[in-house]
């Protein structure tokens, strides 16, 4: 007697795992709905299979990774910034997580960071933490979230990222999700050139200025390098605080006020000696 059971194993899912090196649960039941009905039973068998033959890993509830042919399931290294665009529908890396992508940043950190509306908890997978930032509401207010944002291939993947304007801005405004001063001034002064207009429209939808404040600090010191009018300079003056505000707000050790930014600044920042800064 023939035995007409649906197999639940699908051969071309290995053609699958060679297309999506990491991946959810919705790209796999939207891949299985092509060749079968995308039952959960298929999905669960499937997942199985490849799992004990070594060929997926399971990151965290939803999330897994696909084993490249020739590698050792135990000792394979998860993309982790491809890991971080899949934890959230609307997830953009961010800060540091940005400059590291795009080769800006001046060391690398353990740590990945990016944005979304979505509660994502923090969470570790093989020695590198995942953290979600919210989103400004003053972006959301607008519906300007994915303003200064890029998309970006990786492992045939598409990724969104906040380019170099958006990126400069935020890191001024969370030095605490960068490594501090020196790691930013360091990563932010291997990027040849900025839209600054871009700065400035960012920096109108975020309304802050004390962040007005720092990157005309930003700009000022690299006026040169940068190519920074003063016409520009003094378009961010217009928007300063109308009192003291500091660099860091965190950490309000002495410093220098300046006068133009009502910026109060760490001499090691005015003087790039880092050895003290945070």
């Amino acid at each position: 007697m023939s035995d007409n059971r649906q197999v639940n194993i699908i051969p071309s899912f290995e053609t699958f795992l060679d297309n999506h090196a990491v991946f959810t649960l919705e790209e796999l039941d939207t891949f299985l709905s092509t060749y079968r009905t995308g039952n959960t039973n298929t999905r669960k068998s499937s997942l199985a299979y490849h799992k004990k033959r070594g060929k997926i890993l399971s990151i965290r509830r939803g999330l897994f990774a696909a084993v490249p042919k020739g590698f050792d399931e135990q000792k394979y290294q998860v993309d982790p910034f491809l890991l971080a665009s899949k934890l959230a529908a609307d997830a953009v890396l961010s800060h540091h997580a940005a400059l590291e992508v795009l080769g800006k940043a001046y060391s690398m950190t353990r740590r990945v960071t990016f944005l979304s509306a979505s509660k994502v908890e923090p969470f570790k997978f093989q020695d590198m933490s995942y953290q979600r930032v919210r989103v400004h509401p003053e972006l959301s207010a607008h519906k300007k979230e994915d303003f200064g944002t890029t998309t970006i291939t990786r492992q045939d993947a598409e990724i969104k990222i906040t380019g170099f304007e958006r990126t400069m801005v935020d890191l001024l405004s969370r030095p605490d999700l960068a490594g501090g001063w020196e790691e930013i001034w360091r990563s932010l002064e291997s990027i040849e050139y900025f839209d600054l207009e871009m700065v400035y429209d960012y920096l109108i939808l975020l309304n802050n200025s004390t962040l007005f404040a720092k990157v005309g600090f930003y700009l000022e010191q690299h006026k040169e390098a940068l190519m920074v009018d003063e016409s520009f300079l003094q378009k961010l003056e217009q928007h300063k605080p109308k009192s003291l505000h500091y660099m860091q707000r965190q950490n309000r050790k002495d410093g220098t006020l300046l006068k133009r930014w009502n910026l109060l600044v760490p001499e090691e920042m005015i003087n790039r000696s880092w050895s003290d800064v945070i």
